[in-house]
Order: structure tokens, then C-alpha cells, then sequence
């Protein structure tokens, strides 16, 4: 339950829709397996799983929603190699080259004739949605996997106006400033001993772990003119990650504390309670940690409002 990673949103839509609203659209466009002819499909899923029905999980304006993906795997060299196969075939048949139309007619038949016999994998990805403070975070590796979540919900609301969320600040120059200045530093800012210094000139990027990060060496290297891209923070009694330079949160680790707490308050064998417990834990954590992010990179940058 406890989230690992975190793209963030800003919501500009001024009225946020009920909760049985909502349960009813995300019904609508729930989860189904993919067909025997399908490469992919996503759609909602019961956060709590095979225990609960539920399609959304609602906690003091917090709301949960899980995204399931499945898709088949079929290897491009499985598909290249068959199609390699044919082609020659047709070609000592027929005496001359395959026309590239032809060519690609056979790659589409090949595919539609293996994409049945194709395992499949699921995955799934959820949304954290904050009502109160406008903000969606969504648990995904990636920000074109986060994207497709958001895809999702448009198309099951209707539509849906948010932009990634930004900061006065970018997190490259505010990073590059805390690790080369300590008193810019704020007070509630843990610093870790991860980062990643990109340099200008070649590209070129320097990974540090497990590092004092006001070395000589660290120091040298940022007066060499290179930026910070990733810095491990955190914030006491809250959570430490990894921020990368699009506000994305990595590599979260939650603090020992909330994690006794979720332990010693979760309702016995009731997984559906369980995960309550864990999402109302780890969301108030949440919001507190961006509220601290956002004022430690000079406030929010203003956005333009997209189009729904």
C-alpha cells in the first residue's frame, strides 16, 4: 500500500465530484482481461482487491483509486524472426524482393496470429487524489505511466484539467543550492547521501551513493559548474525519497514511526481495514511533505489552466 515513487498534479477543476458519483463512473470503465486479439487494456480495480468491491477509497478528502494494466508479451525478435521466415519464403516462390507494403501486411498478420498465444503480465498503479488540496499523486515508475492513469480518468470523468505540479523554484537550481550552500538549506530539510550531478557541456552524469554530501570532492564538483538532477531529502517524522528534477519523488521510504503506527492500529484480519489504515497514514504524510517541498522551492509556480 505504502506508495514507492510519486508524480504530482495540480487539479484546476473548481467542483470535485461526489463519491457515488465517481464509484458509478469508475464502474463503468472497470477492469476487464484482455482479449485473446488485444495487445493491452487498463481499467479500474478494487484497491482493496479481492476483498472489497469498492472502486474508490475515500479518508478526510483523500480518495484512492488503482489502475489495473495488462498487456501481452510478444517479443519483437519472436515476431521478426517469423516474419523473416515468410518473407523468404514468398521471395524464392515468387522470384523477386518483397514490396515494403507486403512486408509490412505480413508483420500485422504475424502479429495477430501469435498475439493469442502471448503471455500476459498486470501491473497496477494507484492514484492518490488529495480533494482538499487540489493534488493528484500517482505511485508510478515512470511520468508516461503516470500519464496514462490520468488518460484514464479523463476519459471516465469526461474530462479532467491538471497540469504537472511546479515550483517558483526549479528542483535542479533549488537542490544545486542546498548542496553547494548549507545555510540556503531549510531548517526541516533532511538531507540524504544520495545525488546525481549532471554536467552542462557533454551531458555527462555523475552518481553518488552512500556519500557526505558537503565533501570536498561533492563541493568541487558543483563548483565545476555541474547541477544537481536527484537529491535523496526527507523531512523528520515523515518520509525521506529521492526528488528528481521534475518534482518526481522516488525511492520513498515512510518513517518508522507512521509504520509502527499502521502495524499496531490495523484491524486484525480485515484487509480492506488494513489498507485504510495505511492509505490515511501515508496520505497525511503526503500532503504535509509537498506543502514542505513547495514552500522550501519558493512556492508554486503559476500554471496556465489546460483545456479539458
Amino acid at each position: 500500500m505504502w506508495f514507492k515513487s510519486l508524480h504530482l498534479y495540480r487539479v484546476h477543476d473548481a467542483e470535485v465530484i461526489e463519491l457515488e458519483a465517481l464509484e458509478t463512473a469508475l464502474a463503468e470503465f472497470a477492469f476487464r482481461p484482455v482479449s485473446p486479439r488485444e495487445a493491452r487494456r487498463v481499467g479500474w480495480n478494487a484497491p482493496g482487491g479481492r476483498s472489497s468491491e469498492r472502486r474508490v477509497h475515500e479518508i478526510q478528502g483523500h480518495r484512492l483509486l488503482a489502475m489495473l494494466r495488462q498487456e501481452r508479451l510478444l517479443p519483437a525478435s519472436v515476431v521478426n524472426e517469423e516474419v523473416a521466415e515468410r518473407v523468404e519464403a514468398r521471395e524464392q516462390a515468387e522470384g523477386q524482393p518483397l514490396p515494403r507494403r507486403e512486408r509490412q501486411l505480413l508483420k500485422e498478420q504475424v502479429m495477430e496470429e501469435l498475439l493469442p498465444q502471448a503471455f500476459t503480465t498486470t501491473k497496477r498503479v494507484e492514484l492518490w487524489w488529495d480533494t482538499r488540496r487540489r493534488l493528484i499523486g500517482i505511485n508510478a515508475s515512470s511520468r508516461k505511466r503516470a500519464e496514462e492513469v490520468l488518460d484514464l480518468l479523463r476519459q471516465t470523468l469526461g474530462s479532467l484539467k491538471v497540469t504537472p505540479l511546479a515550483t517558483r523554484t526549479p528542483p535542479s537550481r533549488g537542490m544545486t543550492q542546498w548542496l553547494s550552500d548549507a545555510s540556503s538549506r531549510p531548517a526541516s530539510l533532511l538531507l540524504g547521501d544520495r545525488t546525481e550531478l549532471r554536467a552542462a557541456e557533454d551531458d555527462g552524469v555523475l552518481g553518488a551513493r552512500q556519500v557526505d554530501l558537503d565533501s570536498e570532492e561533492i563541493q568541487s564538483l558543483l563548483e565545476g559548474g555541474r547541477q544537481a538532477s536527484k537529491l535523496s531529502i526527507g523531512s523528520e517524522g515523515l518520509l525521506r525519497a529521492v526528488l528528481h528534477d521534475d518534482l518526481a519523488l522516488k525511492s520513498l521510504q515512510f518513517d518508522d514511526a507512521l509504520l509502527d503506527e499502521a502495524s499496531q492500529t490495523e484491524g486484525g484480519d480485515d484487509p480492506v481495514v488494513a489498507m485504510e489504515t495505511d492509505f490515511a497514514l501515508m496520505s497525511r504524510a503526503l500532503a504535509t511533505f509537498i506543502e514542505q517541498l513547495i514552500e522550501w522551492l519558493g512556492g508554486e509556480a503559476e500554471a496556465h489552466t489546460p483545456t479539458p
